[in-house]
């Protein structure tokens, strides 16, 4: 019988247990897949620690993963027994070695890419494209903002930008993250414990502001990241490693005539063409050198307590994956 990580309350780490779980033959329109490996997202931890109710307990964590087909149901037509795919998927299951999934949400993964690249990259860069596309459509010589520049998403945020002519700013928490900053295609790196970010930002643009910020933090980065806006800028804020965003006086966007957005890639993406567009997007930038993973912390699935703490750990770069 295969395993899982399994969440029977939320909690800390050690709620994650690894357990025996059954796992049925796939009905019409589904695959069976055995995991080769799974992405580790703060997505992840929110659901673990309870901020996120969003997961019927006790049940199985985890939105991604990469593996392969060993089991298709009926009116399965698109996809074949052997086939390497990748999938992001909102009904949670992946922390497991073996699991039933919708065939629509599953794309095949070119050759040449590694399991482990794409675990750590696929729900990441796939919100990247949508960030830089969709949410706003970076041009040439936009000043961008990211913070946690040195991260998952906001390293590839940082080269996307990068690579599509922008004027990139990141923010990072510490020293050693500065460099890793730069290398992903920052043209200024801010130490946010060191110096006031808006006051920076601020004096790099020339007191222009950003067209865009990009803020995965919330509650700590949240009103500056509103500072740092030019007039009819943008601001993403995606995820709130720091704690929501408390509510605020919509008002405040009005004197510079700001817009506000709180993105999901799975409504930005929830049509199949959609989603094949943007993952044919995804690897072609890995495959071009457009695209770097970084750093990727690598734990076995029993281990998957341990991969949350690094995860949250604030020395923590890069992406953490879970390998089966």
């Amino acid at each position: 019988m295969p395993s899982a990580i399994v969440l029977h309350r939320a909690g800390p780490p050690e709620n994650l247990k690894f357990e025996p779980v059954a796992v049925g033959a796939p009905l019409p329109g589904e695959i069976r897949l055995r995991h080769t490996a799974v992405g580790v997202n703060f997505h992840d931890t929110y659901v673990r620690s309870g901020l996120y109710q969003t997961l019927a307990l006790p049940g199985v964590p985890g939105i991604e993963g990469v593996g392969i087909i060993t089991e298709l149901g009926s009116n399965v037509k698109h996809l074949n027994v052997g086939d390497r795919v990748a999938y992001m998927y909102r009904g949670y299951g992946a922390y497991s070695e073996e699991r039933v999934l919708p065939a629509e949400v599953a794309v095949p993964v070119p050759a040449g890419i590694d399991d482990e690249v794409v675990a750590a990259i696929f729900l990441k860069g796939l919100t990247t494209w949508v960030l830089v596309h969709e949410v706003y459509a970076v041009k040439p010589a936009d000043w961008v903002l990211v913070h946690a520049a040195a991260g998952g998403v906001g390293s590839l945020l940082c080269q996307w930008a990068s690579h599509l002519g922008a004027r990139v700013i990141g923010t990072v928490g510490a020293e050693h993250k500065m460099e890793l900053a730069r290398r992903y295609g920052c043209s200024h790196v801010i130490q946010y414990r060191q110096e006031d970010f808006v006051t920076r930002v601020k004096e790099i643009t020339g007191d222009e502001g950003v067209q865009v910020a990009y803020d995965a933090v919330g509650k700590d980065t949240f009103m500056g990241s509103l500072a740092c806006l030019a007039p009819c800028g943008h601001l993403a804020n995606f995820g709130q490693a720091s704690g929501p965003v408390p509510p605020f006086e919509v008002s405040a966007l009005f004197t510079k005539s700001n817009s506000l957005s709180r993105p999901s890639v799975f409504q930005h993406l929830r049509t199949a063409e959609k989603l094949h567009a943007a993952a044919a997007a995804l690897f072609k930038g890995l495959n071009d050198g457009v695209l770097y993973p970084g750093h990727i912390a690598t734990f076995g699935l029993a281990d998957a307590a341990q991969a949350h703490r690094e995860l949250e750990s604030r020395s923590r770069q890069g992406s953490v994956v879970l390998k089966i």
